[in-house]
């Protein structure tokens, strides 16, 4: 027998993932602001802990904005049904 499956069964929960990035992604940001106070004296492009902690800072944002596109869709599917 086939068995039809319903609108519920296929929806997720996000919002442990949602509040998992909004945790990494603000861990990740302190973590680079950090690298980047102790490590500022010696400004340039070869400053291996400076680089790193403005990427981190960087990557930062994009999991904020990833995580914020996520919210977004999952609230406006619970809006359409």
């Amino acid at each position: 027998m086939a068995k039809t499956i319903s609108k519920e069964d296929t929806q997720r929960d996000v919002t442990p993932l949602v509040k998992l990035m909004t945790i990494g992604a603000w861990t990740l940001l302190g973590i680079g602001i950090l690298l980047c106070l102790f490590n500022i004296n010696h400004f340039n492009d070869r400053n291996s802990s400076l680089m790193v902690g403005a990427g981190f800072m960087v990557g930062s944002v994009f999991i904020y904005v990833i995580r914020t596109a996520i919210h977004l869709v999952d609230s406006r599917s619970k809006q359409e049904d």
